[in-house]
């Protein structure tokens, strides 16, 4: 048997696909709940990593060595946009970099140190996979809970998403980083400690990122709401694509 493992650090985001686990029961390891089940035609394992890099890579580790047979990760939740992303857009990753990482003048800055690279590339099947199942989601996708939010047209988009243990709430911080990395779309604080655990086990991974501020000065600004409102709605409808099939 193999499993996906589908991974977010708050409650809200796995609520609703928890409530559509068929044959579903629980294993409790850590502080955390490893929920296993049948979601639409895959075996899964959900489960709640918790805020920061330490806690997802804590999670990423237990589902890769804990005996649950994951063969993938997707990790998914919202994220601050950077550069054209806009809130209410979807990001697939395309690679992972921790933009607090610092061993200088050791190595050079965000490199990881003994690994030679700052990034971690996703899986381009499975980020394909779930692209298709993103882009199916939105096509069907009812807009009207999206107004409240300035949401008129969300886009998918993929890219570069960084990952930091600190929430970005500044314009200041916002400008620092697209500086320092024209490409990225997205800053988070976990998505790049799940890609170091998967690289080294070996295992393919994905993330998905529903962007819920501008990693500005506004970032806090009912936060709570768009992730009860928007984030929880698209991960259920994207990832329920994903495993449909």
């Amino acid at each position: 048997m193999s499993r996906i493992a589908i991974v977010s650090a708050m409650a809200q985001e796995l609520h609703g696909l928890q409530h559509r686990l068929s044959d579903a029961h629980c294993q409790r390891r850590a502080g955390r709940e490893f929920w296993l089940g049948r979601l639409g035609a895959h075996d899964v394992v959900l489960v709640l990593s918790g805020i920061g890099k330490v806690a997802a890579a804590t999670t990423a580790t237990l589902l890769l060595a804990g005996g649950f047979e994951v063969d993938r990760i997707v990790f998914t939740g919202v994220a601050g946009g950077l550069g054209p992303a806009r809130v209410g857009d979807i990001v697939v990753a395309d690679g992972l970099v921790q933009h607090d990482m610092d061993a200088s003048p050791l190595f050079p800055r965000y490199e990881v140190p003994l690994y030679g690279q700052a990034r971690f590339d996703a899986d381009a099947g499975l980020s394909a996979a779930l692209r298709a199942a993103a882009a199916s989601a939105l096509a069907g996708l009812h807009l009207d809970h999206l107004a409240a939010f300035g949401v008129v047209d969300p886009q998918l988009r993929t890219g570069l998403v960084l990952s930091g243990d600190r929430f970005v709430a500044s314009a200041s911080e916002a400008a620092a980083l697209q500086q320092a990395f024209p490409a990225a779309l997205a800053v988070e604080m976990e998505g790049a400690a799940v890609a170091q655990a998967c690289r080294d086990f070996g295992v393919p991974f994905a993330v998905l990122r529903c962007i819920s501020d501008r990693a500005d000065d506004s970032a806090h600004v009912d936060f709570q709401r768009f992730i009860d409102d928007v984030a929880s709605r698209c991960t259920v409808a994207i990832l329920s694509a994903l495993t449909e099939n």
